[in-house]
């Protein structure tokens, strides 16, 4: 048995997770997502996919988010017939930001092409992929539920575990059994947090593992506590009822909007602040919030005790609204604070959150909340980085908005909850352990932590670099 482990997206970077395991010249994908970063730049790394569809056996999904399920539509366009694997949840999450992502580039190329018309420019911008191709994905795509162990190939077995990092996630575990010799690799796609609101902790799966190919985002952070977190949510928002302003939150659709709204609400309900208008402006979170209703065997326990037995609903309250028209949206700019918008996309750079910064960037009586992790490159990481001045749809605007950070709604592990979690798998068999999705830094803080906390074989996926592992 011949096994070899190379990375063609999120090495040494964050986004775009496409990662192969060779068995014996069979191709096996683990995600097959985006590239998050300026236009040109993802435009490129997105093209080139790096390997032919043809040559893949089958594809294992881990999650639905867009940096991690976004390009599949193209492997299928390109000719992939094969199956994807992935947990019912994340195949009703992954359609959903496909059909999204589908769109929104049908959407830029209009506008680009009437840019450069007015710029008299040539235009020859298209699409990565249209809806029919992302409609093609989701029907390749196989609903294997966590705990339930299956063949993916010969002698090649797959089985998930709850990742508790979004709706659906799965730690996937890779037995490959082959003239009596068996090799065990675990791949964490992003690795949750325990104790967050919605859904459950992340799973140790019962397996020795022999290789773990490990996500590092948060390789170099400590998240802040979720106590503190609230205490910081509410005083920004009686602040913004106080001096009525706006709070504009990008939050990714999936997880992060639900989680947010779930912690205002209790916010709310204890008293703590004061009910203010909450408009999560985002067509797709209002249908991934739909997502979570029938997917409750991935609750935790707190909320299939409110939400199941005592039918509560812990994504709804009075002061809670969703907009889907753009006529609404657009409303939004003309009503008078305090309010907030919850909007897509989580790294600003497409969707409603555009629109609405351009209208509120420059008021000092707005605050912009960031929540979650920013790319390099990213509008929304030059505004949490605070930069004097951020383009947006081509124009300079002056940031002259509050910008206030909060680390502790995050979806990833930190490096001390990754060692947590790596310190109650069975290592009994462990050979290495390879880090992937997460920029230098972050890796090279979190490699030199873990082999000084007993994991001595660490490696950092260098992209295309080929690992051969053996049993």
């Amino acid at each position: 048995m011949y096994v070899e482990f190379y990375s063609l997206g999120a090495a040494e970077e964050v986004t775009g997770s496409k990662h192969v395991l060779e068995i014996d010249g069979q191709s096996y994908l683990i995600d097959c997502g985006a590239f998050q970063g300026s236009r040109a730049e993802a435009d490129r790394k997105n093209r080139d996919f790096g390997i032919a569809a043809d040559r893949i056996e089958s594809v294992i999904l881990t999650h639905g988010h867009h940096d991690h399920c976004g390009l599949l539509p193209l492997l299928v366009k390109k000719g992939y017939k094969g199956n994807i694997y992935a947990t019912p949840a994340t195949r009703d999450i992954s359609s959903l930001i496909m059909m999204d992502s589908a769109n929104i580039q049908a959407r830029d190329a209009i506008y680009l092409k009437n840019q450069a018309q007015k710029k008299g420019e040539k235009f020859d911008w298209t699409p990565l992929y249209t809806e029919q191709d992302a409609i093609a994905a989701v029907s390749q795509t196989i609903g294997v539920s966590y705990n339930r162990p299956m063949y993916i190939g010969e002698e090649v077995n797959l089985e998930f575990y709850d990742a508790g990092h979004i709706l659906g996630s799965a730690i996937a575990a890779i037995k490959i059994k082959k003239g009596g010799e068996e090799l065990n690799i675990l791949a964490t796609g992003d690795l949750g947090r325990k104790g967050k609101p919605i859904i459950r902790n992340p799973e140790i799966p019962p397996i020795a593992p022999d290789y773990i190919i490990l996500e590092s985002t948060y390789g170099d952070r400590r998240h802040d506590s979720t106590d503190d977190a609230l205490k910081k949510l509410a005083e920004i928002a009686s602040r913004a009822a106080k001096n009525k302003g706006k709070i504009l939150i990008p939050s990714f659709a999936i997880e992060r909007t639900q989680e947010l709204v779930y912690y205002f609400h209790t916010l709310v309900d204890r008293k703590i602040i004061p009910e203010i208008p909450i408009f999560v402006d985002s067509p797709m979170a209002t249908n991934a919030t739909t997502i979570f209703q029938v997917h409750p065997e991935c609750y935790g326990a707190e909320i299939k005790e409110a939400f199941i037995k005592h039918h509560k609903n812990p994504f709804g309250f009075n002061s809670l609204h969703f907009t889907t028209s753009v006529d609404e949206s657009k409303a939004l700019n003309d009503l008078s604070g305090p309010f907030i918008i919850i909007s897509a996309d989580g790294m600003c750079e497409a969707g409603r959150i555009q629109h609405h910064l351009i209208h509120n960037i420059q008021d000092t009586n707005t605050t912009i909340m960031t929540v979650g992790y920013m790319a390099e490159n990213t509008l929304g990481r030059r505004i949490r980085n605070r930069e004097s001045e951020v383009k947006i749809h081509g124009e300079w605007f002056k940031l002259k908005a509050h910008v206030e950070e909060i680390n502790a709604f995050s979806a990833h592990a930190d490096y001390f909850e990754m060692l947590e979690w790596l310190k109650a798998v069975d290592t009994s068999r462990l050979k290495g352990i390879l880090l992937v999705h997460g920029e230098k830094k972050s890796q090279t803080f979190l490699q030199k932590y873990l082999k000084e906390n007993g994991f001595p074989n660490v490696e950092i996926v260098k992209y295309g670099k080929t690992y051969e592992l053996t049993s």
